[in-house]
């Protein structure tokens, strides 16, 4: 007896129907052929002007008294008489009024008053050698192909440009075509072997692929397959890399876009693309669809510059109709990527389209020790470098940071001629990295070098004076990009949320620097420029954004807006009055000149040290975390000179770069959460 089954027969495994790759275009890698069609039709053109012109010159139209005068004078060499046209040549050249100048002339042409049968025996009669003909000796095919030559050129000057337009990439009948990069099998695979510090992102989509691949295994409990997952992140934190693993582990079709290729110079290209691309995907199923920075498509409807009728908005509207209209797309799973959420449209977020908003956040101490693991793998590492050391060493760095430092140590052990990457290169390469390249080239007077040690020395000594700051990782009075000096600093544990004592804090480092300037050398220099800066940033966030501030109170003024940007609104808007206006000005004042002053109060209660300190600076140009703790406790450093090694801002024979222009002593703080910690100051 045959049982019959509970559910849909299993569908059979077939090959997906992936876009067959043409041949070559005309014209598409062949140039040694395409300059010889280039040469061949400029002197085609060339001489068809040449010839043309030549035959039009040279044939004159004569008046008929002038033809039958030189008829007289025997003069006549050849005729060809075709009706009452009459085309010759003469035996030699005779003279005319061409535009009421005098011409010579041997060809000619005349037309006759009347049919003139006798015309042809007259003209024998004064001259027996003439040959003369009654009728033409056939069709003249030059002259007809030099009449049909422009043409015949343009056509061919079209189809070319036709087929150069095919060969670039952009078919001039196809611009409603979308052109998805296919992920093929053979190809070279990122797997999440690849990927590190995104653990619960490389889970949601490890869910995303199973489905794809079983089914039955959620369809059981009624569950149904995600329509579309959004990665979120900021820049640099692998949100591309993961949809590169995806498409290595899937094992299904793989469509990859840009959000800017949907948008092109005509009308109605996005949307028809959109449509071209989910039927692609149709056809396909299951398969994935990838589209990398979506926000250039998906911003906010109906706000910014472009009006009701803006042709992104079209492209948005089809993009959510595909993904959850009328018609439903079973099989095809979009994902899509984007660092700016705040600015897409809400339809194209709600669930039913995007079902799942995955968080790609800055990676933790263990998230940046397996990233620094895979970026290390094939890398001679030496038996000195701990990468738990570098990962503690390294907060607020995400993916791309990382990538990029164990880079710069390798280049680094290159140039040293080192046969594995040692400690002090990754510590080099994460200085060079944070802070910048060192320019020892630029020549400082004395004067200033002691201005920069004072001041970074204030910036040192406001974070031993004060606990709970951060610990100072490295001073140092070499330039450094665009910094005269650098104070570095490293939090002792990861950090997710900031209190009100800690910003104080934070505002009496920067404030250290000038206070320590202006208490010891009596002056206020444009050195600390970015401090004021970020100090002045970070008390208006704390009266605005974060309540902080006693006199205002728990409440949030502005509206909170990351960037202006034309999707969403043109301007930032301002929701208080202008009395409170004045309030937040003095609050925000209240809480710089508050910091100034405990800095400057702890500066000339430890006058000592902070001139021990900056002395140090000046002997050794830069000291590193446990070198500043044994100053300020009064412990005498190593006396031997610190090893030279090759400066960053020098080439591998040794020579330096030539100094640029001197800036002020500006900070550049790493890409620490939130963006204002004092990771530079």
């Amino acid at each position: 007896m045959l049982r019959k089954s509970s559910g849909p027969p299993p569908r059979k495994a077939r090959p997906p129907r992936l876009p067959q790759r043409k041949s070559a275009p005309f014209g598409a890698g062949r140039p040694i052929r395409t300059a010889l069609l280039w040469l061949i039709l400029v002197l085609g053109v060339i001489l068809f002007v040449q010839i043309y012109g030549e035959i039009k010159a040279k044939t004159h139209e004569i008046p008929y008294s002038e033809f039958l005068s030189q008829v007289d004078t025997g003069n006549i060499k050849a005729v060809t008489i075709v009706d009452r046209e009459v085309v010759g040549e003469l035996k030699q050249s005779a003279l005319t009024h061409e535009e009421g100048r005098p011409a010579s002339y041997v060809f000619f042409k005349v037309y006759l008053p009347a049919e003139d049968k006798d015309l042809g025996r007259a003209i024998l009669a004064k001259s027996p050698d003439t040959t003369v003909n009654s009728k033409p000796p056939g069709m003249n095919w030059w002259s007809l192909a030099l009449s049909y030559l422009p043409f015949v050129a343009l056509l061919v000057l079209w189809m070319f440009m036709i087929r150069q337009i095919q060969s670039g990439g952009a078919n001039a009948m196809k611009f409603g075509k979308s052109r998805p990069k296919v992920v093929m099998e053979n190809s070279p695979k990122v797997t999440f072997k690849d990927v590190a510090g995104a653990d619960e992102a490389k889970q949601e989509l490890e869910e995303i692929i199973e489905f794809l691949r079983d089914p039955k295994k959620f369809q059981r409990l009624g569950g149904r397959i995600p329509k579309g997952a959004l990665l979120l992140g900021p820049p640099g934190t692998g949100k591309t890399l993961l949809a590169k693993a995806v498409a290595g582990e899937a094992g299904v079709p793989f469509f990859s876009l840009s959000g800017s290729d949907f948008v092109e110079m005509f009308v109605g290209v996005g949307a028809s693309r959109v449509r071209d691309l989910f039927d692609q995907g149709k056809r396909n199923a299951p398969c994935i669809i990838f589209i990398d920075e979506i926000d250039a498509v998906g911003r906010h409807r109906g706000a910014g510059l472009g009006g009701g009728h803006d042709e992104r908005e079209q492209t948005l509207n089809q993009l959510l109709v595909e993904m959850d209209g009328f018609e439903s797309n079973e099989g095809v799973i979009l994902i899509a990527a984007t660092n700016r959420p705040d600015v897409l449209d809400p339809a194209l977020l709600r669930p039913g389209r995007f079902d799942r908003q995955i968080v790609v956040d800055v990676p933790d101490v263990r998230g940046r020790e397996g990233i620094l693991r895979v970026h290390t793998r094939n890398i001679p590492v030496g038996e000195d470098v701990n990468l738990n050391t570098i990962a503690r060493g390294t907060p607020g760095m995400v993916g791309a940071d990382l990538a990029n430092l164990v880079n710069e140590a390798a280049l680094l052990a290159a140039r040293r001629n080192h046969k594995r990457v040692s400690a002090p290169d990754f510590e080099d390469a994460k200085d060079k990295v944070m802070m910048g390249t060192e320019r020892r080239s630029l020549v400082i007077s004395d004067e200033e070098k002691k201005s920069t040690s004072y001041h970074e020395a204030g910036h040192a000594l406001m974070a031993w004076l004060q606990p709970g700051s951060d610990k100072v990782h490295k001073v140092t009075i070499i330039p450094r990009g665009r910094a005269l000096g650098l104070t570095a600093y490293l939090p002792q544990d990861e950090r997710h949320s900031f209190s009100r004592e800690y910003w104080l804090r934070v505002l009496t480092h920067l404030m250290g620097g000038r206070a320590a300037e202006q208490i010891v050398l009596s002056q206020l220099t444009t050195g600390a420029s970015d401090d004021i800066r970020r100090a002045t940033n970070i008390a208006r966030r704390m009266v605005c954004e974060w309540g902080m501030s006693e006199r205002l109170g728990p409440l949030t003024f502005g509206t909170k807006e990351e960037f202006v940007f034309l999707g969403r609104e043109i301007s930032q808007h301002r929701d208080y009055s202008e009395k409170t206006a004045i309030m937040i000005d003095e609050e925000v004042r209240s809480l710089v000149d508050g910091a100034y002053n405990h800095a400057r109060q702890l500066l000339m209660d430890n006058l000592d040290k902070l001139h021990v300190l900056a002395m140090a600076l000046l002997e050794r140009e830069m000291l590193d975390g446990e070198e500043v703790e044994k100053v300020l406790r009064g412990e005498k450093l190593d006396p031997l000179p610190r090893p030279q090694r090759p400066s960053d801002g020098q080439d591998q024979s040794g020579a330096a770069q030539p100094a640029e222009e001197r800036p002020a002593r500006e900070s550049h703080a790493p890409r620490i959460k939130p963006s204002e910690s004092p990771g530079i100051a």
